[in-house]
């Protein structure tokens, strides 16, 4: 079958791999769509998500959506030709972490589509049948695809506990920055500042429910009237993305924080966040919580098509990723279909 596999750093090679065989709890997946995520796009740069790192090749892919082959599909009592959206990550179900719930923070997960896990750029995965959920109508391969990034979101939103009539702050309009601009209108906030210096990202922020455009976090006090925001949730790949949301932040404030920086490393001074006396959390993946991603898209609370502004083959996986990492073309979020 055809794959992207990344051999090293900035090289994304399609070729031909050996289809996957399934295990006994197995299910083999024809994939539809794959989105290329921001995480895809550090080991893209820099090889994996804790900082310049050596590649052993591996195929791409965590975000995807797809239908189950026909054998596996009767062997697992599923129908063949239903739409599945997959959760990527595989948790042990045994550990300290995923009795408290925490399955998020397992330690021992197997998490597809980062190494030395293969993903879903290509023809065909296994998955467990524990990890496909069932589309209802009306959600596209794209749409399905782009749940697990909702998810993301919905975790960091969980996390935040945001207040009615709050002042939020969203930093970084990617494709997460975008959904949480969504979740902070449904939640109650008062005022959803978003920021991005790419002006097409918080044009489509407003567009999706924010309520002020910044292009720089300095401009955040002039929008709250030099008071700061009471939450604010960062989603920047930025190594600066910490310090800039405790600088957003009003005194006794509330931050969490999403994005992976840059070289794995923040850049933070410790005067800002500790006189204000911030409260920080840090979010990561999500826990079980598909069933109200599917449940906020089918009911059109949010919009998950916006972000897919980019189709690509499976050979131009290449081109899909060069094109993100520029941020090239108004592009937010590709997707490939294999």
């Amino acid at each position: 079958m055809r794959a992207a596999v990344l051999h090293d750093i900035r090289d994304i090679r399609v070729t031909d791999i050996p289809e996957p065989t399934p295990g006994p709890d197995e299910v083999v997946v024809r994939v539809k769509a794959v989105g290329v995520c921001g995480s895809d796009l550090h080991s893209y740069l820099e090889g994996g998500t804790t900082g310049p790192t050596r590649i052993n090749p591996f195929v791409l892919g965590h975000e995807f959506s797809g239908t189950l082959t026909l054998e596996t599909a009767r062997r697992a009592g599923l129908p063949a030709d239903a739409l599945m959206a997959v959760d990527p990550s595989i948790s042990c179900g045994r550990c300290e972490w995923c009795h408290r719930g925490h399955t998020n923070l397992c330690p021992n997960v197997r998490f597809l589509g980062y190494a030395p896990n293969n993903g879903a750029m290509a023809e065909f995965i296994c998955v467990p049948k524990s990890a496909v959920h069932i589309m209802p109508d009306g959600i596209d391969p794209a749409a399905a695809a782009i749940l697990e990034t909702l998810g993301v979101a919905i975790h960091a939103m969980d996390l935040a506990r945001p207040r009615l009539m709050e002042t939020v702050a969203v930093l970084g309009c990617g494709p997460v920055g975008l959904l949480l601009v969504q979740l902070a209108r449904i939640a109650g906030a008062g005022k959803i500042v978003a920021i991005d210096p790419v002006g097409e990202r918080t044009a489509l922020a407003c567009d999706l429910g924010a309520d002020v455009a910044c292009c720089s976090h300095a401009e955040v006090a002039d929008a709250t009237g030099s008071r700061g925001a009471d939450l604010v949730i960062e989603a920047t790949d930025s190594s600066d993305g910490f310090e800039h949301a405790a600088r957003c932040a009003r005194i006794g404030g509330r931050a969490v924080i999403v994005g992976i920086p840059e070289n794995n490393q923040y850049i933070l001074s410790g005067a800002e966040s500790r006189r204000k006396g911030l409260s920080i959390k840090f979010s990561r993946r999500m826990p079980e919580v598909y069933p109200r991603a599917i449940a906020l898209t089918q009911s059109g609370r949010v919009k998950l098509s916006p972000l897919a502004t980019h189709r690509f083959s499976l050979d131009q996986a290449p081109m899909a990723f060069e094109q993100q990492v520029a941020r090239r073309d108004g592009i937010i979020k590709g997707i490939i279909y294999p």
